[in-house]
């Protein structure tokens, strides 16, 4: 019985290394764009059906507005930018391996700001000085993480 052995396995045309750089924050300026594409339409026929009722159209609108907004802003960084490791799609985890930035896992201001945020969510249903309340904790936890390394034994 004999095995027989392949040799190395050809690529095909639509396998071959890319040669065009590849374009930073493409796939998120053309997420953008085609919910432009999507909500422009939208806006317009419901414009015309409801004969251009104010609070539909106006929601519309300003969702169209925002879309398009984000979605500019986005192509225009990304003509700005270098390539990222996740613009690549023959990249490897370790290219995107780093720095990005400074987490405290000790920290308890998060768990203050949730409180916080939970309250003011309750408010809206038991009554709204519970809301007052929840935007006071929440503040001071807000203020308490951010101040967390200019003060006390963690100090820069």
């Amino acid at each position: 019985m004999s095995v027989k052995v392949r040799g190395p396995r050809q690529t095909t045309a639509h396998h071959q290394p890319r040669t065009e750089p590849y374009k930073p924050m493409r796939p998120e300026a053309v997420f953008f764009g085609a919910l432009v594409g999507f909500f422009l339409p939208v806006f317009l026929l419901y414009g015309f059906w409801s004969y251009w009722e104010p609070i539909g159209s106006t929601a519309l609108a300003v969702c169209v507005g925002l879309w398009g907004l984000t979605g500019g802003y986005l192509a225009l960084v990304g003509r700005r930018i270098d390539a990222r490791p996740e613009d690549d799609p023959v990249a490897e985890v370790a290219d995107g391996a780093g720095e990005y930035g400074t987490f405290s896992p000790w920290s308890w201001w998060p768990l203050v700001i949730a409180i916080g945020v939970g309250f003011a969510f309750v408010g809206a249903a038991i009554g709204w000085w519970l809301t007052g309340i929840g935007f006071m904790v929440g503040l001071g936890g807000l203020v308490g993480h951010v101040m967390e390394y200019n003060t006390g034994p963690h100090a820069h």
